[in-house]
């Protein structure tokens, strides 16, 4: 069969953005920024997420786009004879299938809470019944399988209508409606009186406020963060690089995926800590900040339902394009394996998704006596961290290695395919650095990783 294409850039930028711009960007940013003490975190977020995302989004654009094949059968494509790296591919394969078994959940939340904004239900409700919504949520599984059945029945069907007809079109109108929701909800929030206090909080360096939160504290928050916000290791990225053309280098492209990425990072700071200091609330409220915070502080907003809607439905998409874009990497690789159409492996993965989604939903009722790292601990707590903390840092690595080392593909080859076509070109001045010293990185983050959960 022939290979499917995108149908232009933008497309690809849009689609690259989408799958790394999710809950990641919109939830864990901000909370992250409030408890590590504001623009030091930031400064530093952006400067890791420029010497650790950059190279090793570039090296997985750049096996995708050589090999022509999906993250499952790319390696073959690549390797030299005899050697192993393709059982990565399966492992990729499974990692993709593991952060959908939660992030279909997480997403049926936004959805759950873009309907409890608009339908009325917060208005005039006192702050102890808001934050009592979200855990009579998670109490009703049939509530929670409800919206998951909805997020992944929606996400297939859009991709079985194929690569151009179905998920780029659709990104691109998703994408466009979130980034405009975004500026139209920061423009409120930056213009709200009391607002300006959170502004200097969020975008001006502050030494005391860095060390009251620890200087390392905020170093290793940062680079964890930035590290895992591109969701690179599980050929997330690998998929769209196979769907493009030769026309353009791939450091630039990933270069315009890290700026709509970060830019979504940003203005969701600028929605979010201007109004918790003009409603006199705690920046630093952690996860909370979303499903407890935030609707407290638009029901005291004027105009609050329409604003609480838009902000909800902005969640939404953000979560909605990460699954499109890991359900077409999905897909492709079970089309790669079995030769089936689109439509069958949509209609399969749709029956099988929903069933490996069931866990996440029960263990926060049916099955809440399993608590894998401790009280308040739950079945997402271990699929997150196996994605987070293993497959994600682990991924990363092979790719980084397998284009570097003479064992793997190799520089050279690297270098070859991703400097083809116009724009921004990687140098072999970065070798040294991507040879040695990035990948001892990324080891630091797995062990770190491992540290802060079983040995903190």
């Amino acid at each position: 069969m022939q290979r499917e294409k995108l149908g232009s850039r933008l497309g690809f930028i849009l689609l690259s953005a989408g799958c790394a711009i999710g809950v990641g960007n919109v939830w864990k940013f901000p909370w992250m920024v409030g408890q590590y003490g504001g623009g030091a975190f930031v400064v530093f977020y952006v400067l890791f997420l420029l010497i650790l995302g950059l190279p090793i989004m570039t090296m997985e654009f750049a096996v995708g786009r050589a090999s022509q094949k999906s993250p499952v059968r790319a390696y073959q494509e690549l390797e030299k004879p005899g050697t192993k790296w393709h059982i990565h591919g399966y492992l990729a394969m499974i990692g993709n299938y593991l952060l959908m078994m939660f992030y279909t959940t997480v997403c049926g939340w936004m959805l759950h809470y873009f309907y409890l904004t608009a339908s009325g239900k917060f208005v005039g409700a006192t702050t102890e019944e808001v934050g009592a919504a979200f855990p009579e949520m998670l109490s009703q599984p049939l509530v929670m399988i409800g919206w998951m059945v909805v997020v992944v029945v929606v996400g297939f069907a859009i991709n079985s209508f194929g690569l151009q007809g179905g998920l780029e079109r659709v990104t691109k109108v998703m994408m466009i409606a979130l980034l405009a929701i975004m500026v139209i909800l920061a423009i409120n929030s930056v213009t709200t009186d009391g607002a300006s206090e959170g502004l200097r909080f969020y975008l001006i360096p502050d030494l005391n406020r860095m060390m009251e939160s620890g200087p390392v504290n905020v170093i290793v928050g940062a680079m964890n963060q930035s590290f895992f916000t591109l969701s690179l290791g599980i050929g997330a990225m690998a998929i769209f690089g196979s769907y493009i053309g030769k026309g353009r280098a791939l450091l630039g492209e990933a270069v315009n995926v890290a700026i709509l990425d970060t830019f979504v990072a940003f203005t969701a700071g600028l929605i979010i800590f201007p109004a918790c200091f003009a409603f006199g609330v705690s920046p630093d409220s952690g996860p909370n900040l979303i499903f407890v915070t935030l609707p407290n502080i638009f029901n005291h907003m004027a105009l609050g339902r329409l604003w609480g809607s838009l902000f909800f439905v902005f969640m939404a998409f953000a979560a909605f394009s990460t699954v499109l874009a890991v359900f077409e990497n999905i897909m492709s690789c079970c089309m790669d394996l079995t030769g089936w159409s689109r439509k069958k492996v949509a209609l399969f993965n749709t029956v099988l998704m929903i069933l490996l989604s069931l866990p996440c939903v029960l263990g926060y009722n049916v099955w809440s006596g399993f608590q894998p790292f401790g009280e308040g601990s739950a079945v997402l707590d271990l699929e997150d961290f196996l994605v987070s903390n293993i497959w994600l840092p682990l991924g990363s690595l092979v790719y980084l290695l397998f284009c570097t080392t003479r064992y793997g593909w190799g520089w050279k080859n690297f270098k070859e395919e991703a400097n083809e076509g116009g724009g921004m070109k990687v140098r072999d001045g970065i070798r040294f650095y991507v040879s040695y010293i990035l990948p001892l990185i990324v080891v630091v983050i797995f062990v770190l990783g491992i540290k802060d959960k079983f040995f903190a």
